[in-house]
């Protein structure tokens, strides 16, 4: 698969998926982690987590600009490392959440939070920026060799972002299994037994018991009792499982911290293997004449038109997209039946399937491109929104046919009338099916897009601007949550069918143009 490839792409690879297995393990559990810690509500902890998710993209347009500015993009991806182990281990950090100390550690959580967001931000956009410097300089080495050659070489670059983007997702296929294990673990050490719905109902009787309806607090009872605790000592057990349910996710960052540190030492060894983006390009633009430069900065212009109309497009699809640690997430929690696998595991089916699939998917393109039939990459791009519309048409209807209500009321239903109503695992099977073909039609293929546009000497922000364009997608993620919980959920996941669906329509219209731009 790595065959005429770049030397330094299985290192670079290896190294984002250390740093992405450490993400992902703290991604899989955060916003369902904040509303157990703290009984948040799922509108607040959306607020944060989108907040957060924008964060870690946005930042990534900071760190490009350091690196560009600098010259240092070898020295920034380090910093970004460091800083980001130095919040996981502020999140591994066992406190429990009292009435007492809420003031300050929820402000803590999210200091923790903005560490990894930056470190991230450093790290993310500059080794992307390193992987399309290793194909312009492949590039050039073939160019040497002949039309042929060059060619052979400029092909490689799509394929070459889907081996990355796999590696990514190897991290992140095996992240999500591990604060559910050790959370389980560590509830069965202590005599109790995982249920997802049992935290809000104890925050909810510490919070307010006088409050509770008759059926929050019958359902109250039958978990306790089914999870070890004493319904005799009602706020003694409410406290202390939520206690010990969170503490088994707090250790789970631990791995966090190692996963850094393992990233940080692949990324050390391999260092003098890396170009440093720009450095060329800044030492040859000394001999361009004003003729040159004033052709360059038209092209440039056209290019960075065809880029941010690109990145307009994209922030819908995240939008969508990343709702799979969102409203997904809570989907999971409330409407598929977890008794036998977290809720939080099922965002492993999203990189298994860009495992799978991405050998599958370079097949299919290699095979057009042998025959003359290249699908190009702003094409793909368009093609990918309206398959993340088919995930979501699909569960619209599902839930039409259904009759699912709005969150909140099947919240409220009885514990007995909640699983009869259930979905079937295989239901998020097949939206994330249709979601990671669609990831694979955009995402990669996205950075590969960037890669060619972007002036050299302004990759790590061009870079940057792809990732901040992903960070105003995530800005809009709390509006799932609100729609889930007061909209009978298949109206919900409309309004991401038509999002999907229009930004589709756009893209289309602009292909003829983006291609010229990107020939």
């Amino acid at each position: 698969m790595l065959k005429g490839h770049p030397k330094g792409l299985l290192a670079a690879a290896l190294s984002n998926m250390g740093e992405r297995f450490g993400y992902y393990i703290m991604n899989a559990v955060l916003v369902l982690f904040l509303c157990s810690k703290f009984g948040l509500n799922e509108g607040t902890s959306g607020s944060i987590y989108s907040v957060f998710y924008a964060g870690i993209y946005l930042l990534s347009l900071v760190g490009g600009i350091i690196a560009d500015r600098t010259q240092n993009y070898k020295g920034t991806i380090q910093k970004g490392l460091m800083t980001m182990a130095a919040g996981y281990i502020l999140l591994a950090i066992p406190i429990t959440a009292t009435s007492g100390n809420q003031a300050w550690l929820l402000p803590l959580t999210c200091v923790a939070l903005f560490m990894i967001a930056f470190g991230n931000g450093l790290f993310k956009g500059n080794l992307q920026a390193i992987v399309g410097q290793m194909y312009d300089n492949f590039e050039a080495e073939a160019a040497k060799e002949g039309e042929e050659a060059l060619r052979i070489a400029k092909s490689k670059r799509d394929s070459g972002f889907q081996i990355f983007y796999v590696f990514i997702n190897v991290g992140g296929l095996i992240a999500p299994f591990v604060a559910p294990l050790l959370r389980e673990w560590w509830l069965e050490t202590n005599g109790m037994v995982y249920n997802a719905a049992l935290p809000a109902l104890c925050h909810e009787f510490i919070n307010n018991a006088a409050g509770m309806s008759a059926q929050a607090m019958d359902n109250l009872k039958t978990m306790m009792e089914a999870a070890g605790g004493n319904i005799a000592d009602m706020a003694g057990s409410c406290a202390r499982y939520l206690q010990i349910f969170n503490e088994g996710i707090h250790y789970s960052f631990i791995a966090s911290v190692a996963a850094m540190l393992i990233s940080l030492a692949i990324f050390i060894t391999n260092k003098k293997r890396f170009p440093t983006p720009a450095k060329k390009e800044k030492v040859e633009s000394a001999s361009y004449t004003e003729e040159e430069k004033l052709a360059m900065a038209k092209e440039i212009k056209q290019r960075l038109y065809a880029l941010f109309a690109v990145l307009g497009i994209v922030i819908f699809f995240w939008f969508s997209f990343h709702q799979n640690g969102m409203s997904l997430s809570f989907f999971a929690r409330d409407f598929v039946d977890s008794s036998a696998i977290a809720p939080e595991i099922w965002q492993a089916v999203n990189p298994f399937f860009v495992i799978v699939l991405t050998p599958v998917i370079m097949g299919i393109f290699a095979a057009l491109a042998r025959k003359g039939k290249e699908v190009s990459t702003p094409r793909k791009i368009a093609i990918g929104m309206l398959i993340a519309g088919l995930a979501f048409l699909f569960l619209a209807v599902f839930s039409y046919i259904k009759g699912y209500p709005s969150a909140n009321e099947f919240r409220a239903e009885s514990i007995d009338y909640q699983m009869e109503h259930k979905a079937h695992w295989w239901v998020l099977i097949a939206v994330y099916f249709f979601l990671t073909v669609a990831e694979l039609f955009i995402s990669p293929l996205g950075l590969s897009f960037v890669s060619k546009v972007a002036p050299k000497h302004m990759l790590g922000l061009c870079q940057g601007l792809w990732l901040g364009a992903t960070a105003l997608g995530n800005l809009l993620l709390w509006i799932g949550p609100l729609m889930y919980n007061a909209w009978p959920i298949w109206q919900c996941w409309t309004v991401f069918l038509v999002v999907c669906l229009i930004s589709m329509g756009v893209m289309f219209g602009m292909v003829k143009w983006l291609e010229k731009v990107t020939q």
